[in-house]
């Protein structure tokens, strides 16, 4: 265990990854050896912030060279310190692995990891004035933090909570470098180029379609048709005819369609410069393990420090050095080695903290795996990935009275919009026959829908046509309903994990949500369960008379951490 020390020391990110070992002797207030891996090296002088390239054009490069005016005074921010907060080192066990992480090692306490608008981040004007119209003027914390890493041409691994605005941290900075969008100067007029030059992997269609649309928002009508669809579902043939006629700059889909087409000749991207992962916990399962394979084959090449353009046969001979970017809400330690393996000097981002990827170490123990090392690393994914702005309940009943009670709780709190959640597709239709019956509007969701029913299901719920969506796991991830205020769990999630993503269809962007579990009297202990390993207020509750009341005697007996 680390002991606590009084004071935060401060070190500066030079040039080398070399391993360092910190004893308790060197620096005051340690009591015990702790590994670190960073840019440092003591013998070569000070360390700076270059290593991470956030260096303003206002920092001179030479101590003689004259400084440069910058008119975005927040990028000129990016030169103060890195404070580095060596109290939480926390070491972890997980499946035959011994991990050290690093908690919170780069903490970024300036502009423009806080910025108060988009025009801090040195995105494209034209970009800005989009944004404007689309009424985003102000960027989230983990936009702040991942805009400026992407743009500087690093390769990142992205978590942040679900709802947090991870999609257009990513998307805003590729579109500064490719397209219409872009980012040009004074002599400079916008060329079309010719390729793909971003490839958008995500594993369920409905994620796909929304980062399709977002970029389209963003695009507007007249330039649209530079983004393409790849979606399973969806007409092949149509698909590969619109890569031929529109010759996207950007496309996005799911593993199986992108692979599929890719294999058929029909999607050249060698020449791609932008990788994403989104979800990319999810697109390491086995299902995806093929198909994922020839992607990051095929996908431009992976950057390697010093090497030169690779030569393959072909008509696409030449490769291009590709951006790697990997999403995710949750980062367990598998995307930390995936990561590894498929970028190049990666960074770990979360908002106002850049990690460097190798200050989270993956090394072989001699210890015997244990099953609490890997539920630790699971929970804390759970914990990092719950929006902060939800209020979380759950209430018991019998079986045969959960639909009642659900919709009890929804006239209760007064909602708008909800999802109820439930772990067999077979039942939904009669939980929406149910709710029909008792004057409710409701649809369901899931996997055997064919593209179009679930695309009218998702307007007519956007549009308010519909108050509660009842779907299973397909919507735990992806689904984007800014206006959801409720979401119910019909079934108990199988884990933290599970529960976690539900919960965070609702509460995004800072908006405040609920989250009411029904659950039957033998189920209750799985709610204090997840309680202890979430570390949040899960508060038993009664409907009683049109409102929702908080069991006090519950209340007393919570713990003072989590109340």
């Amino acid at each position: 265990m680390l002991a606590i020390f009084p004071t935060r020391v401060v070190f500066f990110i030079g040039d080398s990854l070399p391993l360092k070992k910190l004893s308790g002797s060197r620096i005051a207030g340690f009591h015990t050896s702790i590994w670190f891996q960073s840019r440092v090296d003591r013998e070569n002088g000070p360390l700076t912030l270059a290593s991470l390239g956030f260096r303003s054009e206002r920092d001179p490069v030479n101590k003689d060279d004259p400084p440069k005016k910058d008119q975005n005074d927040g990028i000129g921010a990016l030169s103060s310190a890195l404070r580095v907060s060596a109290s939480k080192v926390k070491a972890t066990r997980s499946s035959g692995f011994k991990v050290a992480e690093v908690k919170s090692a780069l903490e970024i306490e300036s502009a423009p990891f806080s910025a108060k608008s988009f025009s801090e981040l040195d995105l494209s004007p034209l970009l800005i004035e989009r944004l404007e119209k689309e009424g985003l003027t102000v960027p989230t914390d983990v936009q702040s933090t991942a805009i400026p890493t992407i743009s500087q041409n690093h390769d990142v691994v992205i978590q942040s909570y679900t709802g947090s605005g991870k999609t257009l941290a990513y998307l805003l900075p590729i579109l500064s470098q490719v397209g219409p969008l872009k980012k040009l100067s004074e002599e400079e007029g916008y060329e079309r180029k010719m390729g793909i030059e971003a490839v958008i992997v995500a594993p369920s269609r409905e994620l796909g379609m929304q980062i399709v649309r977002e970029v389209e928002k963003l695009l507007g009508p007249a330039e649209k048709r530079l983004v393409q669809q790849l979606v399973g579902g969806a007409n092949r043939s149509r698909q590969e005819e619109a890569l031929k006629k529109n010759k996207p700059l950007i496309v996005v889909g799911t593993p199986g369609r992108i692979a599929e087409i890719s294999m058929a000749g029909k999607l050249h991207t060698h020449g791609c410069r932008f990788l994403v992962l989104d979800e990319v916990d999810q697109l390491l399962s086995f299902n995806f393990r093929e198909d994922m394979q020839r992607i990051l084959e095929h996908v431009g090449r992976t950057r390697r420090p010093g090497a030169g353009p690779t030569v393959t046969n072909g008509p696409f001979a030449r490769r291009t050095d590709r951006q790697t970017i990997m999403v995710s809400a949750t980062v367990p330690f598998s995307v930390i080695r995936a990561a590894r393996s498929w970028g190049s000097d990666t960074f770990l981002v979360r908002a106002k903290s850049v990690v460097p990827l190798e200050s989270v170490s993956t090394v072989e123990s001699a210890a015997s795996p244990t099953a609490a090392s890997a539920s630790n690393t699971v929970t804390q994914g759970a914990i990092d990935s719950l929006p902060p702005a939800l209020k979380h309940y759950y209430c018991v009943t019998k079986a045969q009275h959960k639909v009642d009670t659900l919709r009890r709780c929804v006239h209760a709190l007064n909602a708008k919009s909800v999802i109820a959640f439930m772990n067999h597709t077979k039942r939904l239709k009669d939980v929406v026959f149910k709710l029909e019956a008792r004057g409710m509007k409701a649809t369901e969701l899931h996997g055997d829908l064919g593209k179009l029913a679930r695309s009218t299901t998702m307007k007519k719920f956007k549009d308010g046509e519909v108050r509660v969506l009842v779907t299973n796991e397909l919507s735990a991830r992806g689904l984007d309903i800014v206006e959801c205020d409720l979401v119910v769990n019909l079934e108990l999630p199988t884990d933290s994990i599970h529960y976690a993503h539900r919960a965070g269809r609702t509460g995004r962007l800072g908006r405040k949500g609920s989250v009411v579990t029904i659950c039957e009297e033998s189920e209750v202990f799985v709610m204090k369960k997840l309680r202890r390993q979430l570390n949040v207020s899960i508060r038993a509750c009664e409907l009683t008379d049109g409102k929702l009341v908080i069991l006090k005697e519950e209340e007393e007996k919570m713990p003072q951490a989590v109340r």
